[in-house]
């Protein structure tokens, strides 16, 4: 026998080197003090234990690949059974559905409705920008699930038959009727192709049957998760625009005529199909009164856009978490990322970020804990559309930045920054764009004036704080002062309503450190700044520990 011949040492090509491997096996909630921090302050410390094991929980390997599969394998369509029979079927990745059973049983969907009590709507919050991490699109279906329970309980017939299998904390993906299930969920259907964000311009009609139900018949321009159990929509009467509830299947076991038309091929939220559909003939039963649809569905919308600050306030922790991660371990010009002061400026910056909308997001939770409340109640009416409009808008420019810290690597598949990166403009545009949230603010205000003296109240909290924030807050008192091109000038105000909110919020939560930070970079004299600008003099290592997903 020869023997063999040594390989060259050509062969060997490379090793690998100065790569970071990837983040897994920690604990998403005892490394975030912006969180822990919102939590106490807000009122769930008594979900310590129950956050720290749920925190552990998203860190596993096993939960961090069931993000990237359900986005590597798609939903697909198929209209028909192998012998022509309407099934309208979306087929999902078995990683989806193990995400949307984690959610479910953690009572992501429910759990403040079952057991309110103070602290629920913070603590659901909190378990909820932690779940969010893994995978945004398969949290569609759970916040419109959760959502949907406030709508619902307008009609008490239906909520007597539906609210405990909307609540329930099992998870049915099974093509059956609803009769047949314990636990259901429910999408939304509103928008139309001719009205977009407007939908009194919908043209879906219902017709009396004479049995308290009505046949839809109709286009729905966007459908979200429409293996949902049922759906809120949007039609004409001839008392105007009302809200029904629209089952999958018919109570007899019949296939309810909601046709899907197509998925839609989104640039992000790829896990989550989303469908247009055709209504021919399909059953509904009205919620609230006729023409009161508006009135009805946007108890649903409220929530929904509060889980759109919650969904968005998780992608910017997750991306500051790969941010700090990478450059802790990776080294450039004879040194590491994490050591060289520009880089510090940019993950400070990012860390700020997640700070204020972290401090927002759980200081609205703290209001729909306390709806009895009219200061809270207030606060809550505005804080939604403020919120939404100005965490959500922020992070696709936040997800672009961390993506960076990462250099080409934060730009591919496999790497969970190029994710949060396509998925970030969706919660800014989802549940009405940044001109409609402004829009509502300017309504909000004009219907309900105390509406804006209850938020300026609550920011005078912290007059003498901080000189720049109170230069902030009469700037903003005196722009609010003058109605002129009032339109024209919405985001600019909406703007100044959440930083001034957000620096109040996080002076109140007593790190001085994070709301010198924040003050001098988001409300100082240079006004709006890029990434990476703070102002020197800051405390940038407290922000950057209480960034780093394993400093405890």
């Amino acid at each position: 026998m020869s023997k063999k011949t040594p390989p060259s040492e050509l062969a060997s090509t490379h090793e690998v080197l100065n790569q970071t491997p990837p983040l897994t096996g920690h604990n998403l909630y005892a490394g975030d003090a912006a969180l822990r921090e919102a939590v106490q302050h807000n009122g769930g410390h008594w979900a310590e234990d129950d956050l720290q094991r749920y925190g552990e929980v998203c860190g596993r390997p096993e939960m961090i690949q069931r993000g990237f599969d359900a986005n590597e394998f798609k939903p697909s369509f198929e209209p028909d059974d192998r012998v022509g029979n309407r099934v309208d079927l979306v087929r999902y990745h078995p990683a989806y559905h193990q995400l949307m059973q984690l959610a479910l049983s953690e009572g992501l969907h429910s759990s403040p409705w079952t057991d309110p009590k103070p602290g629920a709507h913070v603590v659901r919050a909190a378990k909820y920008y932690l779940h969010s991490q893994l995978e945004a699109g398969h949290g569609c279906p759970v916040t419109m699930t959760f959502a949907s329970v406030p709508s619902i309980r307008l009609a008490p017939a239906l909520a007597g038959e539906w609210l405990p299998k909307i609540t329930d904390r099992g998870y049915d993906p099974s093509n059956r009727p609803h009769t047949e299930k314990t636990s259901v969920t429910i999408g939304m259907g509103m928008t139309e192709k001719q009205g977009g964000s407007d939908v009194r311009a919908n043209t879906t009609t219902a017709i009396p049957l004479g049995d308290g139900s009505y046949e839809l018949v109709g286009h729905k321009w966007f459908t979200s998760a429409p293996m949902c159990d049922a759906f809120l929509m949007l039609a004409q009467t001839d008392a105007g625009l009302s809200c029904f509830l629209v089952p999958r299947w018919r109570p007899d076991g019949s296939k309810n005529p909601i046709q899907v038309q197509r998925l839609k091929n989104k640039a992000g939220n790829v896990s989550n199909a989303s469908s247009e559909i055709e209504l021919r003939g399909a059953l509904g039963w009205l919620v609230d009164e006729e023409g009161r649809g508006v009135n009805a569905i946007i108890e649903m919308v409220a929530v929904t856009r509060f889980d759109c600050m919650i969904g968005s306030s998780g992608g910017q922790r997750q991306a500051v978490v790969q941010a700090i991660y990478n450059a802790s371990r990776r080294s450039a010009f004879g040194k590491t990322l994490i050591d060289q002061p520009l880089m510090q400026n940019v993950l400070a910056d990012l860390q700020l970020e997640v700070e204020g909308s972290i401090a927002m997001t759980l200081r609205m939770a703290r209001a729909f804990d306390r709806p009895e409340n009219e200061h809270e109640k207030l606060l809550m009416r505005l804080g939604t559309a403020v919120g939404k409009y100005w965490i959500c808008k922020r992070t696709p420019h936040h997800a672009y930045e961390a993506m960076e810290c990462l250099g080409g690597n934060g730009v591919i598949e496999n790497f969970i920054t190029a994710r949060l990166y396509r998925d970030a403009p969706i919660n800014a545009i989802w549940e009405g764009s940044g001109n409609i949230q402004a829009l509502d603010v300017l309504r909000a205000v004009a219907k309900t004036p105390a509406v804006l003296t209850n938020w300026l109240d609550e920011i005078e909290q912290s007059r003498g704080a901080d000189a720049q924030l109170d230069r902030a807050i009469d700037r903003l008192k005196k722009q609010l002062a003058d109605m002129d091109q009032v339109e024209y000038r919405a985001r600019r105000l909406v703007d100044q309503l959440a930083l001034t909110m957000q620096s109040h919020l996080l002076v109140q939560g007593g790190n001085s450190a994070v709301a010198e930070a924040f003050i001098a970079s988001r409300l100082g004299a240079e006004g709006a700044h890029n990434t990476g600008c703070l102002p020197t003099g800051l405390d940038i290592k407290t922000l950057i520990e209480r960034g780093n997903p394993l400093v405890v």
